[in-house]
């Protein structure tokens, strides 16, 4: 988590007041969005059924596999990109998201997730209500983006079976398709 905050910090995500998740527009902010609901809601839903090492595998799911190895995978060419329409979106999505991790984590992370909590309003110099362990769990009136993350579900399962086939065919990873036929 520190490491994907100070990677987003790197790339210009800082949090925006007001930012309103229901307003993105690209399919990649749709579905990590979308991913962070289902994400809090499997949390507390643990929480509540007192399955604390399931609540703590589905935040570890969430912050490892979906957000850090894909979400900010995909987002990169984002960053790097000359569409700034969608830049500005992503870095406050990604900025929004990081508070949501920090929000559901707390139970299980509560120091890391303070000192990111403090570190990040400060970054973005806005003064937080109170301290994380006294905000609300977070609640959400946000619909669910059924074909964005039908896209995006579909384009991580490819990967992940194009280096599946990789992996068990030996194949090099930095190997080039011109040099398949030498």
């Amino acid at each position: 988590i520190w490491n994907a905050a100070r990677f987003s910090q790197m790339n210009g995500c800082k949090i925006v007041v007001g930012f309103d998740p229901r307003g993105v527009k690209t399919t990649l902010n749709k579905w990590i969005v979308a991913k962070t609901v289902e994400a809090a809601k499997t949390v507390a839903d643990a929480i509540e059924a007192y399955r604390f090492n399931d609540a703590a595998n589905g935040f570890y799911q969430f912050t490892w596999n979906i957000f850090c190895d894909w979400y900010l995978e995909f987002a990169k060419p984002v960053f790097q990109g000359s569409d700034d329409a969608a830049k500005a979106e992503t870095r406050a999505t990604t900025a929004w998201v990081i508070d949501q991790i920090l929000l559901i984590g707390q139970p299980m992370i509560p120091f890391v997730a303070e000192t990111l909590w403090q570190e990040l309003a400060k970054a973005a110099d806005i003064k937080r209500p109170a301290v994380l362990m006294q905000q609300a769990w977070p609640k959400y009136a946000i619909a669910p983006a059924p074909g964005a993350e039908a896209e995006m579900d579909w384009v991580v399962e490819v990967i992940t079976q194009i280096r599946s086939v990789r992996a068990e065919m030996n194949v090099p990873a930095g190997l080039q398709m011109a040099e398949i036929g030498r």
